[in-house]
C-alpha cells in the first residue's frame, strides 16, 4: 500500500495540476448547472411538450432519484475502474444526454436525456472529490476544495439566472446547445492530461447492497420529490406512492447500513463515521444545504408570485449572491489552510441564523433590494460553513477511506436536497391552508397573497431552526492535525 502511494506521489509531480482541475471542474460545473438550468423553463414546457404539472416535474425529480441511486455506488466504482476510464464514461454520458436533450422534439426523449446527463454528473462528482485528495497535499486541499465549492455552489445557483436569459432571447433547446461545447472541451482536456491516480483495490461486487442501497437513497429521494412537489404535481405526505416509498426507503436503508457493517469489504464503509470530525462535518453539510436549497426554492416561488416579478428578474435577484458566494470559495479555502474551520463555520452560522430569522419577516412589501443584501449575506455565510466543514471533515480520514468518505458526503447532499426542498413545500402549504382556514373570504386576492406569505415565513421558520441547531453542532469543530490523521492511518489498515 505504501510502496502504491509512493509511486502515486512521484506520478502526479509529473503531470499538469492545473489542466486536471480544468477538466474536472468545467465539466462538474456545466453538469450541476445542468441540475437546476431547466427549472425555469419547466412551465413553458409543458406547454411546448404537451405534459401536465405532475409530467413535467419528472425532469427534475428523474435527474435526483438517478443521482440518488448511482453516487452511492460510486465509492465502489473508484476501486473498480481506474481515473480516465471513469471520467471518459461520465463525459460519454454527459455529451450523449446533452445532444439528446438539444434536439428532443418530445417530453418521453428529453426525459431519457436527462438520464443520461445525470449518470454523467453522478460518476463525475464523487472523481472530482476523490483526485483532489489524492493529487493535493493536506495543507493545500482548503484552496483546491474551495474551487470544487466554487463549481458545486455557484453552478446550480446560476442555472436558473443562464436559462433565464436563454429563454428570453432563445428557444429552451439552446439551454443544452450552450453546454455542449464546454463537455467536449473538458473531455479533450482530461484525455490529455488526466492521470490514473486511484488505487485499484477491485473489492468484492455485492449485488445485495447495490439493490439495498438503490431502493433505500432512491426509495427517499423519490419518496421526499414526490411529497414536496409544488402545487399540482405534489403527492402530498398522505399519498399512498409516498408513504410505500418513504416506507421501503428507510427500511432498505437500515438493512443497507446493517449489512455494510458486518461485511470485510463494503461497498459504501460507514465506518468513516467512527472518525468524529468526518460526521460532524456531514452533519453540518447536511443541515447547509437543506437550508440553501429551501430558501433557493421558497425565495423566486415568492418573488414570482408574492411579489409579482418575472421568472428572469427572480434569477437575477439571486444572481449577486450565488457569484458571491462561487467566488469566496477559494478565498475560504485559503483562510481554511491557513487558521483551521473553527471560527469560520461558526461566524458563517450565526450570520446564516440572523438572515433566516430577517427572512421570516418578508412580506410583499419587502424591497428587492433588501431582499438581495439578505441573499448576498446568506451566500457569504454558506461559504464559510460548507467548504471548512467539508474539507476538515475529509481530512481526517485514511487515504484507504477517501472514496467511501466522498460517496457518503455526496450522497447525503443530494438526499438533503430533496428531503429540504420537500419539508420546506409541505410547511409552506399547510401554513397557507392554516391561514385560509382561519378568514371569512379564502377566495379574494388579498387573503390568497397574505396566505401564501404566512407559508412562506412559516417555510424560513423551519430553515431557521436548521440554522441553530448547526450554530449548536459548530461549537464541536476541532482543526485535524496532519500528523494526527497519518497516525490514524496504522490501525485501519
Amino acid at each position: 500500500m505504501k510502496a502504491g502511494s509512493v509511486k502515486d506521489q512521484q506520478e502526479t509531480k509529473q503531470y499538469k495540476v492545473f489542466p486536471i482541475l480544468f477538466a474536472m471542474l468545467l465539466s462538474g460545473f456545466i453538469g450541476l448547472f445542468g441540475e437546476t438550468a431547466l427549472n425555469v423553463a419547466l412551465t413553458p414546457l409543458m406547454g411546448l411538450l404537451e405534459v401536465g404539472p405532475t409530467t413535467i416535474q419528472w425532469l427534475t425529480t428523474g435527474y435526483l432519484l438517478v443521482l440518488g441511486i448511482l453516487v452511492p455506488v460510486s465509492g465502489m466504482l473508484l476501486q473498480w475502474f481506474s481515473t480516465r476510464q471513469l471520467f471518459t464514461t461520465s463525459l460519454i454520458f454527459s455529451i450523449a444526454g446533452t445532444l439528446v436533450a438539444a434536439i428532443a422534439p418530445s417530453f418521453e426523449i428529453l426525459l431519457v436525456a436527462r438520464v443520461l446527463q445525470a449518470v454523467g454528473t453522478a460518476l463525475l462528482l464523487p472523481l472530482m472529490f476523490n483526485t483532489i485528495l489524492v493529487i493535493f497535499p493536506i495543507e493545500k486541499r482548503g484552496a483546491a476544495m474551495g474551487l470544487i465549492g466554487l463549481v458545486i455552489m455557484f453552478a446550480p445557483a446560476s442555472g436558473p439566472s443562464i436559462s433565464g436569459l436563454i429563454l428570453a432571447n432563445l428557444s429552451w433547446h439552446w439551454i443544452f446547445w450552450i453546454s455542449l461545447p464546454f463537455f467536449i472541451i473538458s473531455l479533450v482536456c482530461g484525455l490529455l492530461f488526466l492521470p490514473n491516480i486511484s488505487n485499484l483495490t477491485k473489492p468484492k461486487i455485492d449485488v445485495l447492497s447495490i439493490v439495498l442501497s438503490t431502493l433505500g437513497f432512491g426509495g427517499i429521494v423519490y419518496g421526499f420529490s414526490s411529497a414536496g412537489g409544488h402545487g399540482e404535481s405534489g403527492g402530498g405526505w398522505t399519498s399512498p406512492i409516498v408513504v410505500a416509498t418513504l416506507v421501503i426507503g428507510v427500511l432498505s436503508l437500515l438493512l443497507f447500513s446493517i449489512r455494510q457493517l458486518r461485511m470485510k469489504q463494503p461497498m459504501m464503509d460507514l465506518r468513516a463515521f467512527k472518525y468524529p470530525m468526518f460526521t460532524v462535518g456531514l452533519i453540518l453539510i447536511f443541515l447547509c444545504m437543506m437550508m440553501m436549497l429551501s430558501s433557493m426554492l421558497i425565495l423566486p416561488m415568492y418573488l414570482q408570485q408574492g411579489m409579482a416579478v418575472t421568472a428572469l428578474t427572480a434569477g437575477l435577484v439571486l444572481l449577486p449572491g450565488s457569484l458571491l458566494n462561487g467566488f469566496l470559495s477559494p478565498v475560504m479555502g485559503r483562510l481554511f489552510d491557513k487558521f483551521g474551520p473553527k471560527w469560520l463555520v461558526i461566524i458563517g452560522l450565526a450570520i446564516v441564523t440572523v438572515v433566516l430569522f430577517l427572512y421570516t419577516g418578508i412580506t410583499p412589501t419587502t424591497t428587492l433590494g433588501k431582499i438581495i443584501t439578505l441573499h448576498i449575506f446568506m451566500m457569504i455565510g454558506i461559504s464559510m460553513i460548507m467548504m471548512p466543514a467539508q474539507t476538515n471533515g475529509l481530512n481526517q480520514l485514511p487515504p484507504d477511506f477517501y472514496p467511501h468518505g466522498t460517496a457518503i458526503m455526496n450522497t447525503l447532499q443530494q438526499v438533503s436536497g430533496a428531503i429540504g426542498t420537500a419539508v420546506a413545500v409541505s410547511i409552506l402549504s399547510a401554513g397557507q391552508t392554516r391561514f385560509l382556514s382561519g378568514v371569512t373570504d379564502p377566495e379574494s386576492p388579498e387573503n390568497q397573497l397574505a396566505g401564501f406569505t404566512s407559508g412562506v415565513q412559516n417555510a424560513f421558520i423551519f430553515a431557521l431552526v436548521l440554522a441553530v441547531i448547526g450554530l449548536i453542532i459548530s461549537l464541536f469543530v476541532k482543526r485535524v492535525k496532519v500528523g494526527a490523521q497519518q497516525g490514524q492511518q496504522g490501525p485501519m489498515h
